[in-house]
């Protein structure tokens, strides 16, 4: 007979039970096990795998017990072997020969001469393997001990059955109990319905909608199945189980031994004891998820001991293409420890390869057949790296030490340049060292004069930023110098003390590296200004408007994927050539009674610079009642006056002894380099400092401001050319040159060049018609040639327009007869109402009084004259907050010319159809059941006491319905406090339009730097995953985006040695990004002037399946969903309408809108 093929007896009438591998000569009456041959049954008693000429006991059961032993009365006794001594008051189940018993614990299956680890369950371990704390046994081998409470698992030949408790891993010739899940069950055995098998061994056909895990060769694998997550135990041990030296050693295989089929002997090192930690092979040709628990491994699994020993190759399985669904139930967070330093690998069984990996789940396995490491208790599993086969799991974190996979592959390669520069660090470590003067000196350039009276002590090679000295040498702990301020000859205590010894790669070197540039921009003879650097000696002048134009750069050294790079951008600084003394002396000669309204209202919000230390301030507020002859507190405590403080420090007289004095409040921040906070008021007086920027007059002035963009903004040849020219300038210096390589710096010449892709174009999709995006990404024509998708009927309409305004709005009604026809627009002849004046009082009084009489109006058209915002917040509160009703303000200049008159109608009047709910256009969205949100955060100039979120969701599959809302935050804070509120009212919302709630959720979040990333992570996310608690069994999949607009970072089309503008579609997700994230840089719009400057998407949180490409395609899509233009933008369309509800509500509501407004978008 075939020793792998047990005999099969056919099934006892009355017998529920399957019988499998039973011996000869059972009895009927009886679900028997495993019964070895000639046994005889006893009533009212199971028996189980019970070996031959054993009397039975009544109302005892017997299992498993062995030849020739002794009964002990009141105990039940399981698989004794031979010769064993029973322990009173002690359960024996499948005790091998010769184990000696540890008292208060049972013993189950124990192999012979192995110790007992107390109060630990063991899972699918092999022989010898130690005993990992609060982990139930499944599987198990021979050698370990039984746990009380705890059901049987793994039991050899000959073990009983005990009753009410599962079976699993039983090897051959014991019998299967109905409704009992089987784990690692060895050749053989009959499959029963229902019940998960894991890890089984070869011969056995899977069962479809059942866990497999650990399963031995030979196995099918269901696509469908979902695979067992961390918190299900570690079952299944096929044959060839790796082992640990004492018991290989120690205790042979022979036939009958417990649990295991054919034994590989493993070749380790004698007298090894046994570590915490159960180790587990896998059987060969098994597919292994990153998500998965390793479990069930067969031959060729090597261990973890503490001798090192030459590392072999590892063989990585990847099922990223293979399983398509994975769990989605997110395992539980075990936190995982590296092996030690001096562990090694022993060798696998056949020649297979080992490398060292992280501890990663129970037993301690790397991805694929590897190493298995020792481990302790764990908290935290290897998170999963983003792939198409990821359901579960953050997608952002390194799996294994492996990079994150973040690159696309979708849509054509096409070379890209880029504003990063290389540059490679030599230095061995930087040492830093905090400086203190005492007393203080305010003026920075007098502290490095004193710095640099001391070179005999610091050295040549030094970079200072005023608290902060760099040194690549070694000083003393505390170094004490001193030094006198050559203005007042007063003595200067030096206190140079050690903070930190920076490694040259450490991300703490960034601001040292950042001094050092700056001091090869001071070379160069730029002016540091704010953050960046201007080059007054090739300022433009406008004379005729009186400002300046500086050029400069913005200058930024990072760690991207790609190393270290310095991140240059051409900058302009426009500056008056008016003082705010100068400024203020013009208004009060053209308004002597309202002096000081008039100045209140042109100063206050304003930046000004200050040229004796070229730092910019914001004018916050005027101290009327304090002039330059006024005293101050220094920060030593001593009291100076204004004019005794510049002539001191800066060597300045102030001529105006009379004038107020500006004040600015800072931000709550700490001092470069130093721990000091810096709080309360700044005064700054007005004969020294200087208005910048562009003035709100010239802003109105379309001449004025054409004569400016020239010089500021600038083409791709002039942009590249500059950027050039600057790294040209740093090669030739050679004093910039030493001074970066006395630091072991070096910055390449040359503009980074890599490979992008430009993403397939859209097609647009109208009622009737689509048609794919051109090149330049514009469907104007056709969006008014065609019908929008829905269009609302407008029946009952209102315009209000002033008396003298009355021939162009009755030309633009008419107008509008004209072109709502082809655009799937039906217009109604609306009500005219003439106003007597255009004062606000009149619009307001006269569109309250029509909306009273008419509750039933559609729309308010109000046609003003001039950029009045007085006036147009009167309407828009009027009409989105006391009276809700969509309305469209038009300035009467807008549609003054009548060859423009036809184009600037169609496009009013597709805004109006937006604002009364009607659908323009879409692209396609293969995501279903898909629900995209757009945030943003704009700050109320009114009030400043509070913020404002804007919320934008979607409610449909087309993303052609949109959800609003609006919450008021405490002052400058961007962290959503609302989010919940908000994101509760729109899946309610969603529910009551689809009848069911989003299974995927996207959200666009405007306005956060790099450094609230971790912030929003640990603050936003949580606040939404508690929110979608608030729906019993409610788990949607969650990815969370951050959009920054303000970067400094370009994109260049580079062919034919030449820079040009990149093509909207194009995308860079590598080399240049962010190492911590899942990021691109995506170009959705099209460039017709200047450079292209890109946006960047972070994905901080991803749980959906969504790949980079899922992402950079979901992203461009909705770049093409913004109805206010036919085109793309440069943010999602989400975004962009959060951000006009904020603007909207911070600057003329000041209030929350009304909730009848909310699936309408009125704020376009």
């Amino acid at each position: 007979m075939d020793p792998n093929k047990p005999p099969y007896l056919p099934r006892p009438p009355g017998v529920p039970d399957v019988p499998v591998a039973r011996g000869r000569g059972l009895h009927a009456d009886e679900s028997l096990l495993g019964r070895a041959r000639g046994l005889g049954v006893s009533a009212d008693e199971p028996s189980v795998g019970r070996a031959r000429g054993l009397a039975v006991v009544l109302e005892e059961p017997w299992v498993g017990r062995a030849r020739g032993l002794a009964r002990i009365a009141d105990e039940p006794s399981v698989g004794r072997a031979r010769g064993l001594a029973r322990i009173a008051d002690e359960p024996s189940v499948g005790r091998a020969r010769g184990l000696a018993r540890i008292a208060d614990e049972p013993s189950v299956g124990r192999a012979r001469g192995l110790a007992r680890i107390a109060d630990e369950p063991s899972v699918g371990r092999a022989r010898g393997l130690a005993v990992v704390l609060e982990e139930p046994w499944v599987g198990r081998a021979r050698g370990l001990a039984r746990i009380a409470d705890e059901p049987s698992v793994g039991r050899a030949r000959g073990l009983a059955r005990i009753a009410d408790e599962p079976s699993v891993g039983r090897a051959r010739g014991l019998a299967v109990v109905l409704e009992e899940p089987w784990v690692g069950r060895a050749r053989g055995l009959a499959r029963i319905a229902d019940e998960p098998s894991v890890g089984r061994a070869l011969g056995l056909a899977q069962i479809a909608d059942e866990p497999s895990v650990g399963r031995a060769r030979g196995l099918a694998v269901a696509l469908e199945e979902p695979w067992v997550a961390l918190a299900e135990p570690v079952a299944g041990t096929g044959r060839g189980l790796a082992s640990t030296a004492l018991d290989a050693l120690l205790f042979p295989y022979v036939r009958g031994s417990p649990g295991l089929g054919r034994y590989k002997p493993l070749s380790v090192a004698q007298g090894m004891e046994e570590e915490e930690g159960g180790r587990i092979g896998r059987a060969r040709g098994l597919l292994h998820t990153s998500q998965e628990p390793v479990a069930g491994k067969g031959r060729s699994t090597a261990l973890f001991l503490k001798e090192s020993e030459p590392l072999g190759k590892s063989e990585h399985v990847d099922t990223s293409e293979v399983i398509p669904c994975l769990q989605e139930e997110e395992p539980p967070k075990v936190q995982a420890d590296d092996p030690g330093p001096g562990s090694f690998l022993l060798s696998m069984f056949r020649g297979m390869g080992i490398e060292q990996g992280r501890p990663w789940g129970r037993g301690a396995a790397t991805l694929g057949r590897g190493a298995v490491g020792e481990h302790k208790d764990v908290q935290s599993v290897v998170p999963p790296v983003v792939s198409a086969a990821s359901e579960a799991g953050d997608a952002h974190y390194y799996a294994g030490g492996k990079p994150l996979q973040k690159v696309g592959t979708m849509g054509h390669p096409v070379s890209i340049a880029s504003n990063y520069v290389p540059i490679r660090c030599r230095n061995e470590a930087v040492f830093q060292y905090h400086v203190v003067f005492t007393p203080n000196v305010e003026s920075v350039s007098m502290r490095f004069g004193m710095m640099k009276d001391h070179r005999s002590t610091t050295g040549d090679i030094m970079a200072f930023d005023g608290s902060i000295l760099y040194l690549p040498k070694r000083l003393e702990e505390v170094v004490h110098l001193k030094a006198e301020r050559k203005t007042d000859n007063r003595e200067i205590d030096i206190k140079i003390q050690m903070t930190k010894i920076l490694p040259p790669h450490s991300d703490l070197c960034i601001p040292f590296y950042n001094v050092v540039l700056r001091r090869v921009m001071k070379i160069l003879g730029l002016n540091l200004i704010g953050r960046n650097h201007y080059d007054p000696r090739s300022a433009v002048v406008l004379s005729k408007h009186r400002l300046q134009v500086w050029p400069g750069y913005s200058t930024a050294i990072k760690h991207t994927d790609g190393g270290l790079y310095l991140a240059v951008d051409i900058s302009h600084k426009v500056l008056r050539n008016d003082s705010v003394l100068d400024v203020m002396n013009e208004i009060y000669q053209q308004s002597r009674e309202s002096f000081k309204d008039e100045c209140t209202k042109e100063l206050i919000g304003s930046i000004v610079i200050t040229r004796y230390n070229n730092r910019t301030y914001r004018i916050d507020d005027i101290e009327w009642d304090k002039s330059p002859k006024h005293s101050f507190t220094m920060a030593d405590g001593s009291e100076t006056t204004f004019v005794d403080y510049y002539r001191k420090n800066y060597g300045i007289t102030v001529k105006e002894l009379d004038q107020p004095l500006l004040v600015h409040r800072p931000k709550e921040r700490s001092k470069p380099g130093g721990k000091q906070v810096i709080t309360g008021e700044i005064l700054i007086l007005p004969e020294l400092s200087f208005m910048t920027g562009i003035p709100e007059k010239m802003k109105k002035d379309f001449r004025a401001m054409k004569d400016l963009t020239m010089h500021i903004n600038v083409s791709v040849e002039q942009h590249t050319h500059s950027l050039k020219q600057l790294l040209h300038n740093i090669s030739t210096s050679q004093e910039a040159v030493k001074e970066l390589s006395r630091w072991g710096l070096e910055i390449s010449s040359d503009i980074l060049v890599t490979q992008g892709r430009t993403l397939p174009m859209e097609t647009i999709c109208l009622q009737s018609a689509t048609f794919v995006t051109s090149p330049t990404v514009d469907w104007s024509r056709e969006v008014v040639r065609d019908s929008s998708i829905s269009c609302i009927p407008l029946d009952r309409w209102v315009v209000f327009y002033p008396r003298r305004a009355a021939d162009q709005a009755e030309e633009l009604v008419s107008t509008f007869g004209k072109v709502a026809g082809p655009m799937g627009l039906r217009l109604a002849r609306p009500v005219c109402v003439e106003l007597r004046d255009d004062r606000t009082e009149t619009y307001v009084k006269t569109i309250q009084s029509q909306l009273s009489s008419e509750p039933n109006v559609q729309l308010v058209v109000c046609i003003v004259t001039g950029n009045r915002d007085d006036l147009y917040s009167a309407i828009k509160k009027l009409c989105c907050v006391q009276s809700p009703c969509p309305s469209q303000v038009i300035n009467v200049r807008t549609i003054s010319q009548p060859q423009k008159l036809r184009s600037v109608a169609q496009k009013i009047l597709l805004q109006m159809n937006c604002k009364l709910g009607g659908e323009l256009w879409t692209v396609h969205v293969p995501l279903k059941h898909l629900m995209v949100i757009g945030v943003d955060v704009h700050h109320d100039t009114s009030k400043k006491t509070q913020s404002v979120m804007g919320f934008v969701a979607s409610l449909n599959s087309l993303m052609t319905k949109w959800y609003s809302r609006v919450t008021f935050q405490m002052p400058n804070e961007e962290i959503i406090n609302g989010f919940r509120v908000c994101l509760l009212a729109a899946l309610q919302k969603y529910y009551e339009v689809n009848h069911s709630f989003p299974e995927k959720i996207v959200i666009y979040r405007d306005g956060v730097s790099d450094g609230q990333l971790k912030t929003v992570e640990l603050y936003e996310i949580p606040q939404i995953l508690k929110c979608f608690e608030t729906f019993p069994n409610y788990e949607p999949k969650l990815v969370f985006i951050v959009v920054q607009k303000r970067i400094n970072t370009t994109l260049y089309a580079f062919g034919g040695n030449r820079f040009g503008t990149p093509p909207p579609g194009t995308v860079l997700d590598h080399t240049v990004t962010n190492g911590e994230w899942v990021d691109f840089f995506l170009m959705a719009h099209s460039i017709r002037q200047g450079c292209g400057f890109p946006t960047h998407y972070i994905s901080i949180y991803n749980t959906a399946n969504l790949t980079p490409d899922h992402l950079q395609r979901l992203t461009f899509k909705m770049c093409h969903l913004y109805w206010n233009w036919p085109g793309t933008i440069r943010v999602p369309a989400p975004c962009k309408y959060a951000h006009k509800l904020a603007y909207l509500s911070a600057q003329f509501l000041h209030s929350e809108p009304a909730i009848q407004l909310c699936d309408k978008l009125y704020f376009l």
